[in-house]
């Protein structure tokens, strides 16, 4: 049974890292790795010494802030609300209704959010109508990155609960029962016995996501990019591929995929040195 989806991983996930040795070549498609000229490190210089790439650098690590600080907090807050519902009736709806938007993809979300905040979307339409100057939103460079934040929030917080959920559900109910003996209100069972059950959680999927952190939304960032520009939209993996695929500057572009790589592999290796001395299993064992 586990056959297949190992097979999948090893053709569509590790075979394809052997084409990282593109970064040390002056790849050219039609010649192929055997004939392609190896120039070592050029790749990285020339990498290096383009602003363009320390501009999408920068674009991605704000934008991953923002993530993290905006959007990670919000499916624990939202899975907290969810089993304080006592009505299973209501608590099945709220969770249909928020996990709605994760199943859409992004083409109809920001297609959406143009509908609505657009210049000629909903709210300008009707502040127009009303006499008051429109707000430019989709196509603000200043408010982009939060705007990004704030779609991925909208699309994906409710699927995140699930996991919270179930971390909750796993929480013996007894402890909660022995809180509210000695006196404890929902805020400290909360703080005492809710959190502490979802923090071997909490942190694993922190470490996740942090291995994930540079790759921040490449399909809802490429449809929004010339709204914007590129000197506010342009990240990492659109800039790998306007000068892979689009420019053909196959060493460059990989070059800049492999340093996301190493940085990301690096993160995650520190998150979990971390989460060991906080006495948490992390993503893996010592």
């Amino acid at each position: 049974m586990v056959a297949p989806a190992a097979l999948v991983l090893l053709l569509f996930t590790y075979v394809p890292l052997l084409g990282n040795v593109i970064a040390f070549m002056d790849y050219v498609p039609f010649l192929g790795f055997s004939g392609s000229e190896w120039v070592g490190f050029d790749n990285f210089t020339t990498l290096f010494s383009d602003s363009a790439f320390w501009s999408a650098l920068s674009n991605t690590l704000q934008i991953t802030a923002l993530q993290l600080v905006l959007f990670f907090p919000v499916p624990i807050i939202l899975a907290v609300f969810l089993n304080s519902v006592v009505r299973p009736t209501i608590q099945r709806f709220t969770q249909s209704v928020i996990y709605l938007p994760h199943f859409l993809s992004w083409v109809i979300i920001v297609a959406l959010f143009q509908q609505i905040f657009g210049g000629a979307g909903v709210l300008n339409r009707f502040l127009i109508t009303h006499g008051l100057t429109p707000i430019d939103i989709m196509s603000n460079p200043d408010t982009f990155k939060l705007l990004l934040t704030v779609q991925g929030i909208w699309k994906d917080a409710g699927w995140g609960t699930i996991i919270f959920l179930a971390a909750i559900a796993a929480i013996d109910g007894h402890l909660y029962e022995a809180a509210a003996l000695d006196g404890a209100g929902p805020w400290k069972r909360f703080w005492h016995v809710t959190l502490p059950g979802m923090r071997p959680i909490i942190v694993l999927m922190l470490i996740l996501r942090l291995g994930d952190s540079l790759t921040v939304g490449f399909e809802q960032i490429l449809l929004q990019r010339d709204a914007v520009g590129p000197a506010a939209a342009e990240v990492l993996d659109t800039y790998v591929y306007y000068n892979g695929v689009v420019d053909g500057s196959w060493g460059t572009a990989t070059a800049a995929g492999l340093l996301k790589g190493i940085i990301s592999l690096a993160l995650v290796l520190a998150a979990n040195k971390l989460a060991h001395k906080l006495g948490e299993e992390g993503v893996y064992q010592r």
